[in-house]
């Protein structure tokens, strides 16, 4: 285990090194899976506290005999002890409350850390600006996050970042990185908030029992990747069911996969996996396509992809334990076919991730937060910004806009608060 060391708090070190369990990992990857190195690094890490731990990595392009045999179709996929332990995209903090939970492993005591001036919840691009933003301002300034980048980090290519002709998700997660810890913020990567309380202080609990008291907020908690909710997808997530591409495409080399979703995730997912697989067809609800011109016309101009438009998936069959087609509905001839596939993947847009919140500020129909033209929610002292909130258009350059001008707002709200 070496290069960059992955940073865990004091607090998770200790409660990983106190683990009085053997626990045995093996870990399915894939060298194209954007997901993968961080739950190998952090289980390797782990292995490296407690001496009780081991975790076995396997390549599934060099072991083919072994994902046969563990019927890996999805990466990472974790099993302790030859039983599956998890899946899919799963941050290092998920890994612990599992760890911690299955060992009964005891939280930390709900101790209070230093009162900050602005805690920022969420490590995307519009927290990274909100933090930096602030602690120009001279204030003390706090960032918890699962993990850095947010869904940037799961972007393959960004093509519309202004000033920048290319870059990619890994490339402009470490721009960001860099720029946020070249300040005197006070990073808690690998830390889940459970729950904030609001009084004349505000209390950021975290999953660990910790507690963060702040003069003030700002929610940048973004959003996760919306699921179909149709018979089929949660029983078949791994076997046939994928959401990342560039994770998952190679395991559909030359088998035919759909894409659900006509918009720029979806059309650039068909565009990955059309030099993978044998054929890809597009299933978009609405009459038309979402996405961007540019990307419809590429995908158009690949031989071996094909569109439906005007369609609705109504479940996704299977056959022995893995994805055997998908069924849908002609919305205007309400004509219902089946389409045969080894792979789908699920690109219909986000769905915020405030279900920590409860009903601590006002949210709308979709579960975003409602914040006015400064970034302030229905709760005094507290902001937000990025995919979390109402506001309209899902781009990193618009979530950054939005990071700066909430902890501007928030600067403001203390400078008079301090009057």
């Amino acid at each position: 285990s070496g290069g960059g060391d992955l940073k865990l708090d004091n607090e998770v070190e200790s409660i990983i090194s106190l683990i009085d369990k053997p626990l045995n990992f093996k870990t399915f990857i894939s060298l194209s899976c954007h997901n993968c190195p961080d739950v190998i690094q952090a289980l390797n890490k782990f292995c490296l506290l407690n001496e009780k731990f081991t975790n076995e990595m396997i390549d599934g392009a060099l072991f083919p005999e072994l994902v046969e045999n563990y019927d890996v179709q999805s990466v990472p996929l974790v099993y302790l002890d030859e039983v599956l332990f998890a899946g899919g995209k799963i941050s290092v903090a998920n890994l612990i409350e599992k760890i911690q939970a299955m060992c009964n492993a005891p939280t930390e005591s709900r101790k209070e850390l230093p009162t900050q001036d602005v805690t920022v919840v969420g490590g995307g691009p519009a927290g990274i600006s909100a933090a930096i933003y602030a602690v120009r301002k001279g204030l003390k300034v706090t960032l918890i996050c699962e993990e850095l980048g947010g869904q940037v980090k799961e972007t393959l290519g960004i093509e519309n970042f202004i000033s920048v002709n290319y870059t990619t998700g890994d490339k402009l997660t470490l721009s960001m990185a860099e720029h946020l810890t070249s300040y005197g913020v006070t990073l808690r990567e690998n830390s889940r908030v459970a729950q904030i309380e609001q009084d004349h202080l505000k209390s950021v609990i975290l999953a660990s029992g910790e507690i963060v008291e702040t003069r003030s907020v700002v929610i940048a908690s973004g959003a996760k990747w919306r699921e179909l909710e149709v018979p089929g997808e949660k029983e078949n997530l791994g076997t046939g069911v994928a959401y990342c591409p560039h994770c998952d495409g190679p395991f559909y080399k030359d088998k035919s996969v759909a894409v659900i979703g006509g918009g720029n995730s979806g059309i650039e997912a068909s565009i990955d996996l059309a030099g993978i697989a044998s054929s890809v067809k597009v299933f978009e609800f609405l009459p038309e396509l979402k996405a961007d011109e540019i990307l419809v016309k590429r995908a158009l101009e690949m031989s071996n992809v094909s569109i439906e438009t005007n369609v609705a998936v109504q479940s996704i069959l299977s056959e022995s334990g893995k994805v055997s087609a998908i069924r849908y509905l002609e919305r205007d001839t309400l004509e219902e076919k089946d389409y045969s596939v080894s792979g789908i993947f699920v690109r219909i847009g986000l769905l915020p991730n405030s279900k920590f919140l409860g009903d601590l500020v006002q949210l709308n129909d979709y579960g975003e937060i409602e914040v006015d033209a400064s970034g302030r929610t229905s709760q005094e002292g507290i902001f937000a910004c990025g995919d979390i909130t109402n506001v309209a258009y899902k781009q990193i350059i618009i979530a950054m806009g939005e990071g700066a001008k909430a902890a501007l707002t928030a600067s403001e709200y203390l400078m008079l608060q301090s009057q």
